[in-house]
């Protein structure tokens, strides 16, 4: 088995920036040279997450409104009061996400479904610059 290790630099604007990373990660998957396995997308940040969504206006919205409702930015968290950075809120958004995705393929294309695209979302307080890292398996 063939491990590649890749990245995508990204700069977000904080506060539940929804990027579509898709196309770059499958790129990369192709430009492994790689036919069929697994492509794993690591986010090393704790404000920060991936998932699959349809990448659509409406969607985008709801994603970030359900956040804003079951994880509201102005309610006290320990973690403000011990850092004063008042980005409480996004370590606890970042981890429902979760930090990771993997995603196999085959015969070079990601299995993704019609509607399914991969995004990452950055709930940090500030802009940030994000380096995701790849790592993509197979034969």
């Amino acid at each position: 088995m063939t491990v590649i290790t890749a990245s995508i630099s990204l700069s977000s604007r904080g506060n539940a920036d929804v990027h579509d990373i898709t196309g770059q990660v499958e790129s990369l998957a192709v430009e492994s040279g790689l036919k069929n396995g697994i492509v794993t997308i690591f986010c090393p940040s704790s404000t920060s997450g991936l998932t699959t969504i349809e990448f659509e206006s409406g969607v985008v919205g709801d994603l970030k409104r359900l956040f804003n409702e079951i994880i509201p930015s102005d309610r006290e968290y320990a973690h403000n009061a011990r850092w004063g950075d008042g980005n409480g809120h996004s370590h606890i958004r970042a981890s429902l996400l979760g930090p990771s995705l993997t995603v196999p393929f085959v015969d070079g294309r990601l299995t993704l479904g019609t509607w399914q695209q991969i995004v990452y979302v950055d709930f940090d307080v500030r802009p940030r610059k994000r380096e995701l890292i790849l790592q993509i398996m197979g034969e």
